[in-house]
């Protein structure tokens, strides 16, 4: 397949049922699941019209994939004083559930004779910020058991997105820990010159005469260094969603412009993510899972002790439902599936049942969500701290 105008707009075009589902807002389906669902229709798994490795489509989901990365790092509220009061408690659980992952992926790969316990403990370590902070948004949860989920969710987020490189592959993890260093120091250096342009008022300046004359300034110096870092990453042989994550991170410190969040999020929102997504369900092949269905065994597996894991933390008080929401993941299982498949580490079908797992928490955290919103409800406002600390 070459990829042409009428395969965008077939693209584009099915990236429309991420809204059509999620219409709904008392499902709590994440925007994502249409655009994945309709991949998968359309690709490997169903009517292969799609082709998942065209060079282009591959390069346009890969610039999709930092953007999203890039949005989920702007959404960790690092600036946050209430956020940041909670880190103690988040950083607790997060360690907690780290180690319960590490039980569960040892046991796992035993079980399976896959030799990725390691993988499989980051996995289920995982959080996604990029779907638990909309879930949250979106079910109005508010509250201190909310901040330390917020918390939590960030730091397992940025800590396995960072580990995920070392332990896919461990013969090349030297080289991974190289490549994570070049992008961090690299993210670090424009975090310092975004924090030195907010200092002395050149930011404010530029943005004056950007928005009276619709020059974008912003935008596009902020893609500047997305791309500049997602360089960085596919020189040094890391993922693109290392340099998404540390450019949103540096941006979410210094603080992002509601203008620039806006036109982000119509680039990122209305074109790219739905697009990488997708791509990404148009590359799984389901029916490797037909023909080795020892996988799907493996997929449930992950998604089921991801969220025992996370639920685990009920023994200290985070509300059941905020432990399934914590589950939910998207990002470190679609970069395992895309460094793995790329590094040649994974078996047949093993990609697919790191997507099914995913999944399956995605599905998980958005019935977690519904339930929570209603005990926040008969409590008469939010989620408040009688719910758990």
């Amino acid at each position: 397949m070459t990829f042409t105008f009428s395969t965008l707009a077939l693209v584009t075009a099915l990236g429309l049922l991420g809204p059509v589902l999620a219409l709904r807002s008392s499902w709590h389906i994440p925007v994502i699941v249409g655009p994945v669902v309709a991949g998968v229709a359309f690709g490997a798994t169903g009517l292969r019209v799609l082709d998942a490795s065209d060079p282009t489509f591959t390069f346009l989901a890969d610039i999709g994939f930092a953007l999203v990365m890039f949005v989920a790092g702007t959404h960790v509220p690092v600036r946050d004083p209430a956020v940041r009061s909670a880190l103690g408690a988040g950083a607790l659980r997060a360690v907690i559930v780290g180690v319960v992952a590490a039980v569960f992926g040892t046991g796992l790969a035993a079980a399976f004779g896959t030799g990725h316990a390691s993988l499989y403990a980051v996995l289920m370590a995982s959080s996604s910020a990029a779907v638990v902070l909309p879930i949250i948004d979106s079910a109005g949860l508010t509250g201190k058991p909310i901040l330390a989920l917020t918390a939590q969710v960030a730091i397992a987020d940025t800590v396995c997105v960072v580990a995920l490189p070392l332990v896919i592959d461990p013969s090349t993890a030297g080289r991974a820990a190289v490549g994570a260093l070049a992008v961090g120091a690299a993210a670090v250096v424009l975090y310092l010159l975004m924090r030195l342009t907010e200092e002395r008022g050149w930011r404010k300046r530029v943005h004056r005469v950007s928005e009276e004359r619709r020059f974008a300034v912003e935008l596009r110096v902020s893609l500047v260094g997305l791309f500049l870092l997602a360089a960085v990453a596919t020189r040094m042989h890391v993922s693109v969603m290392l340099a998404g994550f540390a450019m949103g991170l540096a941006v979410a410190a210094v603080g992002e412009p509601r203008r620039v969040a806006k036109q982000l999020f119509a680039i990122e929102e209305g074109f790219f993510a739905p697009l990488f997504f997708v791509w990404l369900g148009a590359r799984i092949d389901l029916r490797d899972l037909v023909a080795h269905p020892k996988f799907i065994v493996v997929g449930l597996a992950l998604g089921l002790g991801a969220i025992a894991a996370h639920v685990v933390m009920r023994v200290i008080g985070q509300p059941a439902p905020l432990g399934v929401l914590a589950a939910a993941q998207i990002g470190v299982p679609v970069a395992a599936v895309t460094v793995g498949e790329q590094l040649h580490v994974l078996a047949q079908g093993e990609g697919s049942a790191l997507i099914l797992g995913a999944l399956l928490t995605i599905t998980a955290a958005a019935l977690a969500a519904g339930r929570a919103g209603a005990a926040g409800a008969s409590q008469g406002k939010a989620y408040s701290t009688t719910t758990g600390a």
